[in-house]
């Protein structure tokens, strides 16, 4: 998704879900922030639907549907009010819906119109336990559009919203809309972008300094060259650049320490292979403490795991 496609959809909404508790509050905040940022509506979301397990199950009354709806409507209120608290000095339009339907469904679906979906790390467990992590497990494996997940700390605070976005660069096609994204959302923000690409010795064998030396500088001219067109897009946003030998999941966890916000792609390839599959994927989503996002696009397959 390039930055030109991401503009055209400047009146599709950032959607979100909350489920009453605390970090899906703050994922509601973030997406809000955003949302104004963007000058786009938001969209909340809860879902009190249950699944009822194989064979007989309970009967529900009309009295307990009605139930079940006013305590969505309480948590969609909520999250309203969160939201335009955020925006009073730049207020969105707020749309609040309460579903029967299964959460994750719900958000793929609307995740096809939505410029972004926004989702806490992971939930309360008693109305929503759609909302326990594995809501932001299926969003940054199979939504169409990217993915923000947020964690305890939304870093929305005065002192986060003067740190850096992160990025990580791996030079491969499928990068190029994390790269478009995070020089977006850095020149929205006012804020720096850090840069940050890895490589590891795969030889198993000894390199003299010298050599390393050279292949750091070829890495740092590789960078250049994949920054230098979204560079030109935005040519007041100040860049920090860093290449290390290291596995790019440890070092961006590392450097996530100073960022406001994290961008990685979907898949990559080279340093970043797979860096969003499996194990490696479930240590860096759930332990970065600032908000990071996935750069989905769509018609993006996820591979089997």
């Amino acid at each position: 998704m390039t930055e030109e496609v991401r503009g055209a959809e400047i009146g599709a909404p950032i959607v979100t879900a909350a489920d009453g508790s605390v970090v899906s509050y703050e994922a509601v905040a973030w997406a809000a922030a955003d949302a104004a940022l963007h000058g786009c509506p938001l969209d909340v979301l809860t879902s009190v639907g249950f699944e009822v397990a194989y064979g007989p199950g309970a009967f529900v009354t009309a009295e307990v549907v009605e139930q079940m709806r006013g305590g969505g409507e309480q948590i969609v209120a909520e999250a309203a009010r969160i939201a335009a608290e955020v925006t009073a000095a730049n207020p969105v339009e707020i749309h609040r819906e309460v579903t029967f339907d299964p959460i994750i469904a719900v958000l793929i679906a609307r995740s096809r119109g939505a410029r972004a979906v926004v989702v806490g790390s992971r939930g309360r467990g008693a109305i929503q336990r759609a909302l326990l992590g594995s809501v932001s497990w299926a969003m940054i494996h199979h939504a169409h559009c990217p993915v923000v997940v947020v964690s305890g700390t939304a870093g929305s605070d005065a002192v986060s919203a003067h740190k850096p976005v992160l990025v990580g660069v791996d030079g491969s096609e499928q990068n190029v809309a994390a790269v478009a994204i995070a020089f977006e959302e850095a020149a929205r923000r006012r804020v720096e972008l850090t840069a940050l690409r890895c490589w590891s010795d795969s030889s198993g064998g000894e390199f003299p300094l010298g050599a390393w030396d050279d292949v750091r500088d070829k890495e740092f001219a590789r960078l250049s060259e994949d920054l230098a067109v979204h560079r030109e897009r935005h040519p007041d946003v100040p860049v920090r650049s860093i290449v290390l030998r290291d596995q790019p999941a440890r070092a961006l966890l590392a450097e996530s320490d100073n960022a406001q916000l994290v961008v990685v792609g979907s898949r990559g390839r080279g340093g970043f292979t797979g860096m969003l599959l499996g194990s490696t994927s479930r240590a860096l989503v759930q332990s970065v403490e600032c908000p990071i996002m996935v750069a989905r696009e769509p018609g993006v397959a996820s591979p089997a795991e």
